[in-house]
């Protein structure tokens, strides 16, 4: 449920309401962007017994302090008629869901300092605005490559501040969240985590900026419902990242659903971003993907660059050199500036891109 107390409600009443939730089973969450006094009421972590079927009644007959009770449906928050206008996320000085079409980039795994200073360079250097990079990684066998965990968070905020580029960075379990919140700007739930509630309970309560990818096989309903578990805790600041979802073709890694960014748009205010590199699997496709992301009305693109991508220790087959995202930049601008967005420029003219970018200091 949605509650919205009157504006003349005092800090006594609105302490009523939230403890009368609480005896029915439901705590308040404040959700703050949607204005003073708005709260959504959702079931406690435990509970004694059931929550009573007729709350919103009880609620409606619970005095003049409260304005309204709606009832909310599974992506009630997420629906475009919540904010006509979209939802706009900071990551750092980086807007999400503006005018502008932002660039994600940098290697699948942190691997070591000068693996991820000489990639930062060469991104940044061809256009990107926000630096990737995994520090903790999910991998389908347990004997592959998982990280460098703490060390990698480390490595991610010194090489971003250096490079400055705000970064993202995955979050595999609830207990790391503080953790990987102070070393990067932005918090990636993988595909493989985009239904673990509890870690999206303790990220809507952090209030920092989510990157939420699809599941492979996760309806769009399924996935706006993922959002909610995050935008009824308070937090907002959710971009969806579509990352292809799993179809019966085995030429590609995963089948990129493209349409889904345009459906999204059309069912949430949340912005949306397309990860070619997942949703191909195939180095020789990802350009195509990334201007048809771009046509098709993405906010952002996700993409895996590494300086060496033969030598990349995971996902080596889907990831391009900086070389490779530079020569690819001006078609995504000019495919943006078609559809009435922009990219901005990076910092430096792209005539000073060469091999010199790229090498360690």
């Amino acid at each position: 449920m949605l509650i919205r107390m009157q504006p003349q409600a005092t800090a006594h009443e609105t302490h009523a309401m939230r403890q009368h939730l609480h005896r029915l089973g439901f705590q308040a969450m404040a959700l703050e962007y949607l204005g003073p006094g708005h709260f959504a009421a959702v079931p406690l972590a435990e509970l004694a017994e059931l929550p009573e079927a007729e709350t919103a009644a009880q609620l409606r007959a619970g005095g003049h302090a409260i304005a309204t009770v709606e009832s909310l449906e599974a992506a009630g928050l997420a629906s475009r008629s919540r904010r006509p206008e979209g939802t706009r996320v900071r990551v750092g000085g980086v807007e999400i869901g503006g005018e502008e079409t932002v660039i994600v980039a940098g290697p699948c795994s942190v691997e070591s300092r000068e693996q991820l200073l000489a990639t930062a360079l060469g991104v940044r250097a061809a256009g990107a605005h926000l630096l990737r990079g995994g520090a903790y990684k999910p991998r389908t066998s347990t004997y592959s490559f998982q990280g460098l965990g703490r060390q990698g968070l480390a490595l991610l905020a010194e090489v971003g501040a250096a490079v400055g580029l705000p970064v993202v960075t995955e979050v595999l379990a609830t207990e790391d969240v503080e953790l990987v919140a102070e070393h990067a700007q932005m918090l990636q739930v993988g595909a493989r985590n985009m239904q673990n509630f509890p870690l999206l309970k303790k990220l809507g309560g952090l209030r920092h900026p989510v990157l939420l990818k699809r599941s492979p096989s996760a309806t769009l309903e399924e996935w706006l419902g993922a959002a909610e578990y995050l935008l009824a805790r308070g937090n907002d600041q959710v971009v969806l990242c579509e990352r292809g979802i799993r179809g019966f073709d085995r030429y590609t890694r995963n089948t990129l659903d493209l349409a889904a960014v345009a459906a999204v748009h059309e069912l949430s205010h949340l912005p949306v971003m397309v990860d070619p590199s997942h949703g191909t699997g195939r180095r020789s496709l990802i350009a195509a993907t990334a201007r048809a992301a771009v046509a098709v009305g993405a906010d952002g693109v996700c993409l895996e660059v590494h300086v060496r991508p033969e030598e990349s220790v995971s996902d080596r087959e889907q990831a391009i050199s900086p070389l490779d995202l530079a020569e690819l930049m001006p078609s995504l601008r000019a495919i943006a500036t078609a559809c009435g967005r922009g990219v901005r420029r990076p910092p430096v003219r792209e005539a000073e891109i060469s091999d010199a970018a790229y090498c360690t200091m």
